[in-house]
C-alpha cells in the first residue's frame, strides 16, 4: 500500500511539472522528425531550457528570464541555503545548549521587510513593460479568428475572403514522412513573416488555451468573450503547439501548427484557397466604386437633357412671340 502511494505522487508531481513546462515553453521529449518546412517550433528529445525564439515577444521573455530572473532566484536560494546550514551548524543543541531567548530584532525586521520589496520593484518595471508589449499591437497588418472547440481549432482569415477551416490532430496511423506524433494537424495554420499579425480568440464550448512557446504566445479561449493578443514571425518554418488549459478527456489531443512562409508564398495560398489578398480587394472596391460613379453618372445624362429641352423649347417660343 505504501509502494503504491509513493508511486501514485510522484506520478501525480511529475505530471504537474510537465504541465507547467509545457506551459512556460520548456521542451520536452518528444520526436521531431524531419520536414520541408524546418520545425523550429517543437520540443525536442531530452530537451532542456525554452524553444527557439521566433518573434520579437518571446525575445524579450527569454531576456526577462535569463538576465533578470534566474540571476535573482539563484542568489536567493543560496543565500537562504548558506542561511539554513550556518543555521544548523552554530544554533543545534550541541554548539548552542543555552538558546537566547531574544524575539524582537527591529533592524533585522526592517531589512527582511525592505529587501524583497527593492526586488520586487526591480522585476515589476521590465515584468509589466513585457506584459503590456504582449497585450497588443495597433498597427495589425492582418488577423487571425482562433475558436476552441472540443477537441480541435477552428481558424478564419477575415481579411482574406473570410477563409475558414478547422484543424484535427492526426492520428498516429495516418501519420505521414515528417508528421510528428501528438502535434501535425490535418490543416495546418499558415501565416507570412515579418507581419504584425493580431490574433482574436474564443471559445465555442469550454475553456480552452491557445499557446505557441516559440512565439511567445499563450491566450485563453473563453466562450462568449474574445480574447486578444498578438505575434510577428522571424522564421519561415514550422511551429507546434497545444491547448494549455484541461478542457476535457481529449485536452492532450488539441494540438496547434503553424507554417510560417514568405509573403509571396502566403498570397499564392490564399488565392489557392479562393481568397483574396487585402489589396485586391481594395483594388476590386475601387473598381466596383469607379463603375458605380460611371453608371450614375450615364443615368443622371439623359434626365438633365430631358429636363433642358422643356426650358429651351420654352425659350424659343418666347422669343418668337416677342418678334411678332
Amino acid at each position: 500500500m505504501t509502494t503504491h502511494r509513493l508511486f501514485s505522487f510522484f506520478t501525480r508531481r511529475l505530471s504537474a511539472l510537465a504541465a507547467w513546462a509545457t506551459m512556460l515553453g520548456y521542451s520536452l521529449p518528444a520526436a521531431a522528425e524531419t520536414t520541408d518546412s524546418p520545425i523550429i517550433g517543437a520540443p525536442k528529445e531530452w530537451g532542456l531550457g525554452f524553444q527557439p525564439s521566433a518573434s520579437p515577444v518571446k525575445h524579450d521573455m527569454v531576456w526577462f528570464h535569463n538576465e533578470l530572473l534566474m540571476p535573482v532566484i539563484t542568489v536567493i536560494t543560496i543565500f537562504v541555503m548558506m542561511l539554513l546550514l550556518y543555521v544548523m551548524v552554530r544554533f543545534n543543541a550541541k554548539a548552542n545548549p543555552k538558546p537566547s531567548k531574544t524575539t524582537h530584532n527591529t533592524m533585522l525586521e526592517v531589512v527582511w521587510t525592505l529587501v524583497p520589496v527593492i526586488i520586487l520593484v526591480i522585476i515589476v518595471v521590465p515584468s509589466m513593460k513585457l506584459l503590456y508589449k504582449a497585450d497588443k499591437t495597433s498597427d495589425a497588418e492582418m488577423t487571425l479568428n482562433i475558436k476552441g472547440y472540443q477537441w480541435y481549432w477552428g481558424y478564419q482569415y477575415p481579411d482574406h475572403g473570410d477563409i475558414e477551416f478547422s484543424a484535427y490532430l492526426v492520428p498516429e496511423k495516418d501519420l505521414k514522412p515528417g508528421q510528428v506524433r501528438l502535434l501535425s494537424t490535418d490543416n495546418p495554420v499558415v501565416l507570412p513573416v515579418d507581419t504584425n499579425i493580431r490574433l482574436l480568440v474564443t471559445a465555442n464550448d469550454v475553456i480552452h488555451s491557445w499557446a505557441m512557446p516559440a512565439l511567445g504566445v499563450k491566450v485563453d479561449a473563453v466562450p462568449g468573450r474574445t480574447n486578444e493578443t498578438w505575434t510577428r514571425i522571424e522564421k519561415e518554418g514550422t511551429y507546434f503547439g497545444q491547448c494549455s488549459e484541461i478542457c476535457g478527456i481529449n485536452h492532450g489531443f488539441m494540438p496547434i501548427e503553424i507554417r510560417a512562409v514568405s509573403k509571396e508564398a502566403f498570397a499564392n495560398w490564399v488565392a489557392a484557397q479562393g481568397g483574396k489578398m487585402p489589396e485586391q480587394t481594395a483594388a476590386a472596391d475601387g473598381t466596383a466604386q469607379a463603375a458605380e460613379v460611371k453608371t450614375e453618372a450615364a443615368t443622371e445624362a439623359p434626365a438633365e437633357e430631358a429636363a433642358e429641352a422643356p426650358a429651351e423649347e420654352a425659350a424659343e417660343t418666347t422669343t418668337e412671340e416677342a418678334q411678332h
